[in-house]
Parts: C-alpha cells; structure tokens; sequence
C-alpha cells in the first residue's frame, strides 16, 4: 500500500507526527497533499525533551520535515480494504470480453486500418475508383 493512500484514508482521524528535530504533534488530520504536507486540528505540541506542551488549534507541517507517521490501526485496516477493493475491480476491468478476443484492436467490425477505401487494389470493397473534380475530366 502506498503511504499517500494511507495518508488520504486518515483524513479525520488522529495521528502522532514526529519530526526530524524531535518535536511531535497529535492532532486529527485534516488534508495533506502529494508532497506529504499535512494540515492538522485540535494539535498538542510536544517539543523534543517532552518537558514543554503546546495547545494549538491548527498547524501545517511541511512534508520534508516530518520524521515518521503513527496513525491507529482502525485506520490501517480500512486502507486495506480499499486496496482490496481497487484490485479487484481493475482484476475485473483487465478480463477479456465474452468471445474470446479484446474488441480495442477493431474498427467498426471490418478489417484494415487508415487507408482501406483509399484507391487500389480493393476493388469490391469501396476503393476500386477514383473519383474527378468536375472539370470535364482534369484532375
């Protein structure tokens, strides 16, 4: 499972963020983005002793900053069952149709590609003539 979907699956739910000085916060996550910058409410701010507590209302931390992610395990499980979920609706939408072959690769149900009525050769199949401006026969 990618962190990013863990991170959008946590979206309301608390979560303890460490930071690379040893500060940490515990708040509810309220969005983060594809950088991992978080923007967190109801945030208790602890510095790196563990001796000073801070009460904040709400706090963004810039994703190249953060140290590690504690998210709770309800959390974990949900993510997992999503992931389940999109794998097996794209397991479905990878089978082949009813037949036997992928209908992609055909155009209209007829053969040949980009010039099939174009001049030549394929007398019988709309191509076998060419048609003239209205000039008395110029081309």
């Amino acid at each position: 499972m990618l962190p990013l979907t863990l991170l959008n699956t946590s979206q309301g739910h608390p979560m303890l963020v460490e930071l690379k000085s040893g500060e940490t916060l515990n708040g509810h996550l309220v969005n983060c983005d594809a950088w991992m910058n978080l923007t967190l409410k109801e945030v208790v701010q602890t510095n790196a002793d563990g001796t000073r507590f801070f009460r904040l209302p709400e706090c963004y931390v810039r994703g190249n900053n953060i140290k590690y992610l504690r998210v709770p395990d309800e959390v974990l499980d949900i993510a997992r069952e999503k992931n389940q979920q999109q794998r097996e609706e794209q397991r479905k939408s990878n089978q082949p149709q009813r037949g036997g072959y992928n209908r992609q690769y055909t155009s209209g149900g007829q053969r040949g590609g980009y010039n099939r009525n174009r001049g030549g050769g394929n007398v019988g199949r709309g191509g076998g003539h060419i048609q003239r401006g209205g000039r008395g026969g110029q081309y």
